[in-house]
C-alpha cells in the first residue's frame, strides 16, 4: 500500500466515478482497475445518513497511483485548486484522455480540464516540460507564450514555437 494519496469526496457518485476513472485509463491503454469497495455498515447509518450496505469507499488504481473514493454527502466539493497530473507521450494521447475526460468546455485551459464529476485534470504531454526548461530563454519565453493560448495542449505547435525561439 503506497503512504500518501488522493481520497476523493463524492456525494454519492464515488462508484460510478471511479468506474469511469477506470475505463478511461484503461481505453488510454494504462494499466487502471478498481480494487474494493466497502460498505457502509448498519452501525454509520445516524452518523453518516448512508443506508446500511451501500457503497462508503471505492479503492480503484489508475496506472499504478491508488485512490479511493468516498460517498461522503453533499458537503464538500471539487475545487480547480487541486488537480491530476497526467503525463502523456504522444499527442494521441493527449487527445483520447481530453475527449474522455472534459466536461465543462469554460473550465479548459493550458491543458487544464474539469470532468462531469467536477474533479481537474492537467493533460500534459512530456514534451512540453522539456522545452519549458532549455536553457535558452527565449525558447522557453515562445513555448509558454503558444501554451498560454491553448485549452487542449497540441503538440505541434509547441513545437514550432520552440525552433522559432
Amino acid at each position: 500500500m503506497q503512504k500518501i494519496g488522493p481520497f476523493l469526496w463524492f456525494d454519492k457518485e464515488a462508484e460510478e466515478a471511479a468506474h469511469f476513472y477506470v475505463s478511461v485509463f484503461s481505453e488510454a491503454g494504462q494499466d487502471a482497475k478498481i480494487l474494493n469497495i466497502t460498505r457502509y455498515p448498519k452501525a454509520a447509518e445516524k452518523v453518516s445518513g448512508k443506508s446500511a450496505g451501500s457503497v462508503m469507499t471505492v479503492d480503484f488504481e489508475l496506472d499504478a497511483q491508488r485512490f479511493v473514493a468516498l460517498n461522503g454527502g453533499p458537503i464538500f466539493k471539487f475545487s480547480p485548486a487541486i488537480s491530476f497530473l497526467v503525463n502523456c507521450k504522444t499527442q494521441e494521447e493527449v487527445d483520447q484522455l481530453w475527449k474522455k475526460l472534459s466536461a465543462v468546455p469554460e473550465a479548459e485551459q493550458c491543458g487544464w480540464l474539469q470532468d462531469k464529476y467536477g474533479v481537474s485534470w492537467q493533460i500534459v504531454p512530456t514534451v512540453l516540460n522539456e522545452m519549458l526548461r532549455d536553457a535558452d530563454a527565449k525558447k522557453s519565453e515562445k513555448v509558454m507564450a503558444a501554451l498560454l493560448q491553448m485549452k487542449k495542449i497540441d503538440v505541434e505547435a509547441l513545437k514550432r514555437a520552440y525552433t522559432q525561439g
